[in-house]
C-alpha cells in the first residue's frame, strides 16, 4: 500500500510500514496514497484532503483537539479516520492505578522529610480494605484495568453507555443513570471520551454526592472535570482527594492551587507517553490498512458524529 507520513516522521512507525512493504509517498502525491498517517496537531491538518484517499490514520485514541477539522474534512471530502483505540489499553490502566495507589498511601504529603511520618500515615488507606471502585467508561482501557484491579481486591462498578454487562465488574451502569454512581463508589477513575455529553460529567452537583473520602482519578480528558468544583470540593474536604493525568485547563499553569494541595497527584499527560505511541501505533496501522486493502473496513474507524 502507499502512505504518507506528515508532518513528522517517525521511525519506529515508518519501520513497521517499511516491514510490511508498504511504499512511502511525499506529501505532494497524497492523491496517489492509500492512506495518510497524520503525526501532527490540530494546526498542521491540511483543510483539504483528495477525495480518492483511502483514509486517515490518527496514533492517538482521543480526537477531540482535532474534532471540528475532521467533521469539516469529512463533510467536504469525504475523509474517513481511524484512531488507536484498544492500542494503550495496558499503558493508561496502569498509570491509572499508579496515581490512585500514590494518592490512597498519600505519596504526595511525604515531601522531603521522614518528619512526616504520622501526617502519611493519618492519610493512608488501602483498595482491599471493603473500597468500591467506579470505572467510568468502561471500554478497552477499563477491561484492561478491570484485570489489573482484581488482584486488589475491590468492588467494581464498570460504567458504559449502554449498561451492558462488563466482564469482571461486580455491577454495570448505564451513563444514563450517573447518580446512582457518585454515592456508590469511594474512587473514581474517568476513561470516558470527551464528547458535548461528558463535558463535565464530574461537576459540583456530582462531587456534592460523593462520600468524604472519595477520591477522583482522570485519566481521559481534563474537561471531564469542572476544575473550579474541584477545587472547591477538595478545600472544603467534602471529597478526600484527587489523581490527574489530564486537567483543565492543559498545560495546568504554574501557581495554580491544584499544585499545591497535598491531596492531589498530578503527572503532565504521560499515562500514555509519547514513546509509547511513536512505538506501536505503527504495527496498528499496519493491521488496519490491511483490513482496509481486504474489504474497505477500518477496524477502529471514528464516528465523527459521535466524536470518538
Amino acid at each position: 500500500m502507499k502512505y504518507v507520513m506528515y508532518p513528522q516522521r517517525w521511525e519506529a512507525a515508518q519501520a513497521a510500514f517499511d516491514e510490511a512493504g508498504f511504499t512511502q509517498l511525499g506529501m505532494e502525491q497524497l492523491g496517489q496514497a492509500d492512506f495518510l498517517f497524520f503525526t501532527g496537531g490540530a494546526d498542521d491538518l491540511p483543510e483539504s484532503l483528495p477525495e480518492s484517499l483511502g483514509f486517515v490514520q490518527l496514533p492517538f485514541a482521543g480526537v477531540d483537539a482535532l474534532l471540528p477539522q475532521m467533521r469539516e474534512l469529512t463533510r467536504t471530502c469525504g475523509t474517513r479516520w481511524s484512531n488507536a483505540a484498544g492500542l494503550y489499553d495496558e499503558t493508561v490502566a496502569e498509570s491509572a492505578i499508579a496515581l490512585l495507589l500514590a494518592q490512597l498511601h498519600a505519596h504526595r504529603r511525604v515531601g522531603s522529610t521522614w518528619d512526616n511520618r504520622d501526617e502519611v500515615e493519618a492519610h493512608t488507606s488501602f483498595l482491599f480494605e471493603d473500597k468500591t471502585v467506579a470505572i467510568v467508561g468502561a471500554g478497552g482501557i477499563g477491561a484492561r484495568l478491570i484485570e489489573m484491579l482484581r488482584g486488589f481486591g475491590p468492588e467494581i462498578i464498570a460504567v458504559n453507555r449502554s449498561g451492558k454487562h462488563v466482564p469482571g465488574a461486580d455491577r454495570t451502569i448505564p451513563t444514563g443513570q450517573m447518580d446512582k454512581v457518585w454515592p456508590a463508589a469511594d474512587y473514581f477513575v474517568l476513561l470516558l471520551p470527551l464528547t458535548d455529553e461528558t463535558h463535565h460529567v464530574v461537576d459540583s452537583r456530582a462531587l456534592e454526592q460523593m462520600p468524604e473520602h472519595a477520591v477522583v482519578i482522570n485519566v481521559g480528558r481534563g474537561p471531564l472535570v469542572d476544575t473550579d468544583a474541584l477545587v472547591k470540593a477538595l478545600r472544603e474536604g467534602s471529597i478526600a482527594g484527587a489523581g490527574l493525568d489530564v486537567t483543565d485547563p492543559e498545560p495546568l499553569p504554574d501557581g495554580h492551587p491544584l499544585w499545591e494541595m497535598p491531596q492531589v497527584v498530578i503527572t503532565p499527560h504521560v499515562a500514555n507517553p509519547p514513546y509509547s505511541v511513536k512505538k506501536r501505533s505503527g504495527a496498528h496501522t499496519v493491521t488496519v490498512a490491511r483490513a482496509f486493502a481486504q474489504d474497505g473496513s477500518l477496524p477502529t474507524e471514528v464516528d465523527v458524529d459521535a466524536g470518538y
